[in-house]
């Protein structure tokens, strides 16, 4: 194991790496403004209280979706299925003109057809917190597919469970 924090400071790839060994699902952000529907592929996303059912996402402060979920106010996170895969890279950034339309529309945002969960939330605070921001959201609409298999993401590669139980 290696320890950075004998060299000084923490080197950004360094936090990025060791981040990276936390096993996450992927979620597509999606959101609407005057300008059309907006997604992004985020996996800073938690659950963050009961009651009230509120979550939380991350988005870096150099994301275009910064500005579109300031100026909109509400956001939904698809919790990603496993077949949604080429949704997760094309939301990431690397568009794929060949998928067809997958979103549909829930409480007035675009969704994505086929996610194994879906959360739509307005924005009740913003937490500033260095070269990210929080988005707290009050929970208002909820559904998920118990069948889904959910897309997980582990040191940069797309992946999934393995059917054998641990323990």
């Amino acid at each position: 194991m290696s320890d950075v924090t004998a060299q000084g400071a923490i080197d950004p790839r360094a936090l990025r790496d060791c981040c990276g060994r936390f096993a996450t699902g992927v979620t597509v952000i999606t959101t609407r403004t005057s300008e059309g529907d907006h997604g992004m592929t985020v996996s800073a996303f938690m659950s963050v209280s009961l009651d009230p059912p509120m979550v939380s996402i991350c988005l870096d402060r150099r994301s275009k979706m910064l500005g579109k979920l300031r100026k909109s106010g509400r956001y939904a996170v698809n919790i990603l299925s496993q077949r949604l895969h080429p949704y997760a890279l094309h939301f990431a950034g690397r568009p794929d003109a060949t998928l067809p339309d997958v979103f549909l529309e829930r409480h007035g945002l675009p969704v994505l057809r086929g996610a194994a969960a879906l959360i739509v939330a307005d924005v009740v605070q913003q937490v500033e917190a260095g070269d990210h921001v929080l988005f707290l959201g009050h929970v208002r609409h909820l559904d998920h597919d118990q069948e889904a298999a959910p897309l997980l993401f582990h040191a940069g590669q797309f992946g999934s469970f393995s059917a054998d139980p641990v323990g």
